[in-house]
């Protein structure tokens, strides 16, 4: 039997209500022991990421942004109980992320036969249900079944704790500034390429479906089920799953998702399989991982110390940093803000009409770039370059279309970058916006394999160490779009400019 009780305001709720109202008459949080012996007995996790940002939960794992056999291998070899490939297909078409998801699950396979390991993926997205669902999740059903692991639920639990998105009763909640409010009030919902009407996980479920899977066909895991029932009952509606069918997860708590990793680490020792669907927060507990402190400048400096140098040859040529901006939401634009009242900035700007314009598009890129590594390298800024995008978001006729606005100025934003890094070394990089910091990471800076060493805040906002290739020696804070508060860019800056 699955639990259907709801406590919580209706979807249409236009106003924000507090967290103690969200969670009223929800039963107590369970505590319960996840041994991390467990989680390494378990299938090894490999967790798609459609955008870098999913490292924000974890500490010490490996990133790959290729997926060939051997740097698949490189990853599986490591003693870690996950791994990260970046995907960037929010990025995509249609099209193109299908492909993508075909070649990993095809270069995986082979990885992991060749070092003998079995796997369960994670496709990671968005804790405010943006992304291509269930677009992804059917392409790894079908390649998985393809060689022989058919796939019996796919479970969907994108709460991320630490910025607020959390669900209870199948409903989805995104913490604004002055309370809670269902995720299809927020701006996200409003996304050109991704959006949606309903908070409602199962009615998400039928309205990304179109239909195909209604609501009365969605399973759910609900906090009565977690917290009062425990492993066995969540087993119990896990082992239920057939055929794929998707399995919604309530979580409000980081303990929530310990009972439900338990749960899931049996279903599949007794040999069930899933595909899992998730926001940050599923990844750090099936990987075993609890939150871990933020880095903080002893930290950050142990971390840079550590790391191997040749000769101090890949050491930075300047004590400034780099800040790369493309993200367009509110949030990004108010960060941004307080960022300058901080001072220590200079900001070149791109402009989006000129990115447009393909004619002038090369040599305004090259004109910024030019005084970007200028300024870092003369230190005649007297502090940190950002270079953004002019702030008007400009839109296309339908999602396609702004979709592939989005990806021209993304690509005009990472080359300026990589042209910067072709003439000098800053202190570090860090890049605001998922499309742009997973473009940054692979086409600014060329990185192929990296380690996420932690967050810079707590919960959120991950530095990666890259391990080879242009970038060793320069550290790389991934900084998503939709996270932190006003002052959280200001304060992660301020941290990078400590060391």
């Amino acid at each position: 039997m699955i639990s259907t009780r709801r406590t919580a305001p209706s979807p249409d709720f236009a106003g924000a209500v507090s967290l103690d109202r969200v969670l009223a008459d929800q039963p107590a949080v369970r505590r319960v022991d996840l041994p991390l012996s467990d989680v390494q007995a378990g299938r090894r996790l490999v967790v798609l990421d459609d955008d870098p940002t999913g490292t924000q939960s974890i500490a010490d794992l490996p990133v790959l942004t290729s997926w060939s056999v051997s740097d698949l291998q490189w990853a599986l070899r490591q003693p870690t109980t996950a791994f990260f490939i970046l995907t960037n297909t929010r990025s995509l078409s249609e099209a193109d992320a299908v492909e993508r998801n075909e070649q990993i699950v095809d270069a995986l396979d082979e990885a992991a036969r060749l070092e003998n390991v079995c796997y369960v993926i994670a496709s990671r997205s968005d804790s405010t249900l943006r992304g291509y669902y269930p677009l992804e999740t059917d392409v790894l059903a079908k390649e998985l079944a393809a060689r022989g692991t058919k796939v019996d639920g796919v479970v969907i639990c994108p709460a991320y704790i630490e910025p607020g998105r959390v669900t209870v009763d199948s409903l989805h909640w995104s913490r604004a500034g002055n309370g809670m409010i269902p995720v299809s009030h927020s701006e996200f919902a409003k996304d050109a390429s991704f959006g949606y009407v309903n908070s409602d996980l199962r009615d998400w479920v039928q309205e990304k479906t179109a239909g195909r899977i209604s609501r009365d066909e969605v399973a759910a895991i609900t906090l009565t089920d977690i917290r009062d029932g425990g492993p066995d009952r969540v087993e119990e509606i896990l082992a239920g799953l057939s055929g794929g069918q998707p399995v919604v997860v309530d979580t409000a708590d980081d303990a929530d998702l310990q009972v439900v990793v338990i749960a899931l680490l049996r279903a599949e020792a007794a040999g069930r399989s899933f595909v899992y669907r998730t926001g940050p927060s599923f990844v750090r507990a099936r990987s075993g991982q609890q939150a871990t402190p933020a880095i903080d400048a002893a930290r950050l400096g142990a971390i840079l110390a550590a790391a191997p140098h040749d000769a101090g040859d890949l050491r930075p040529d300047t004590a400034h940093g780099l800040i790369a901006v493309g993200s367009h939401v509110g949030l990004t634009t108010r960060q941004l803000e307080r960022l300058r009242t901080k001072g220590n900035i200079v900001e070149l700007e791109l402009d989006v009409p000129t990115l447009l314009n393909g004619q002038d598009r090369d040599s305004h890129v090259s004109d910024v770039a030019a005084r970007a590594a200028d300024l870092l390298r003369t230190g005649e800024s007297g502090g940190d370059v950002v270079i953004r995008t002019s702030r008007t978001l400009i839109t296309g006729a339908d999602a396609v279309d702004s979709l592939l606005i989005a990806r021209t100025v993304s690509a005009a934003l990472v080359n300026t970058v990589k042209e910067v890094i072709a003439q000098v070394r800053p202190a570090f990089v860090l890049a605001k916006g998922g499309i742009t910091a997973s473009d940054t990471a692979t086409e600014g800076l060329s990185i192929r394999r990296a380690w996420s060493r932690g967050t810079m805040l707590p919960g959120i906002v991950s530095l990666w160490e890259p391990v080879s290739g242009p970038a060793q020696g320069i550290p790389f804070i991934v900084f998503a779009g939709n996270v932190g508060d006003d002052e959280a860019l200001a304060d992660v800056v301020g941290t990078l400019r400590s060391i």
